[in-house]
């Protein structure tokens, strides 16, 4: 069987061609991935902490709550010092009553790890936790709950970015320019940023359902299906009678009660 080869001097196709060519040299003369970057990085943490193997993958944790309202549990992982976002993992506080972080990390990580015992999913390597000693005996007693073992938990405190680290009275200071230690940082920084994020989205859901209760006629069912349609609050004041009176559940009658409700 003949093979007939093209080879386009000119034009769009001339273009790709070049284009393509070009992209092949800047894959082959970039510099190294950022999993290898990060392997001596991932050794300096090893040796900082004394662990016995490298910390390849590591899960932060972080509580979000004001006055224990909304409460939440975030956690973010890293693999070879970068994010894997499939990793990630949310938590509404179910079982803590008031404004008791350490209570709250102990319930997030017993819920978490309770899967390693079902070999549903890898352990990590290391786990850290935002704080110092008292987040890091409440993230120990939940790994005790549940007979999980083998895994070293560090805190990393905000104030002065020292290193808190189990069974040692003094925390580890590193140089502030350490690859290992804005590692850390950064990772810390992720899980409170996720925590956050996550919060205020259930704040303004509540505040959202609250508004719309208030309605006659407008009950938490109602609320909420009208949040599900149309997204937010803000969504559902910039829609129309006819549009409100289509969710099931609503008719015209509510749908003008609600709409003149949200339009003063």
């Amino acid at each position: 069987m003949r093979v007939a080869i093209a080879v386009p001097r000119k034009g769009g196709r001339r273009a790709l061609i070049e284009l393509s060519l070009k992209n092949a040299t800047l894959q082959l003369t970039a510099g190294p991935r950022a999993e290898t970057r990060a392997a001596p990085v991932l050794q300096e943490l090893k040796s900082a902490l004394g662990l016995s193997a490298t910390p390849v993958r590591i899960e932060a944790y972080d509580i979000s709550n004001v006055q224990g309202s909304d409460a939440v549990g975030a956690l973010v992982s890293f693999e070879r010092g970068m994010p894997r976002k499939t990793g990630y993992r949310h938590f509404k506080i179910r079982e803590t009553a008031g404004a008791n972080d350490y209570a709250m990390m102990r319930e997030v990580l017993t819920r978490r790890l309770g899967h390693l015992k079902e070999g549903a999913e890898r352990p990590p390597h290391l786990i850290l936790v935002d704080g110092g000693k008292g987040q890091i005996s409440a993230a120990r007693a939940a790994l005790d709950d549940i007979g999980v073992t083998g895994i070293p938990i560090i805190g990393l405190a905000k104030k002065d970015e020292e290193i808190y680290l189990e069974g040692k009275k003094d925390p580890l200071r590193l140089p502030r320019r350490s690859p290992a230690l804005r590692l850390l940082q950064r990772m810390r920084n992720e899980a409170h940023r996720f925590a956050v994020e996550y919060h205020r989205k259930l704040r303004s859901r509540g505040m959202s359902r609250s508004a719309l209760d208030e309605i006659a006629g407008v009950g938490p069912k109602r609320s909420a299906a009208l949040l599900v349609e149309f997204g937010s609050l803000a969504a559902l004041g910039n829609a129309s009678l006819e549009d409100i009176a289509r969710i099931p559940g609503i008719g015209e009658h509510l749908a003008r009660r609600i709409y003149e409700n949200l339009h003063g």
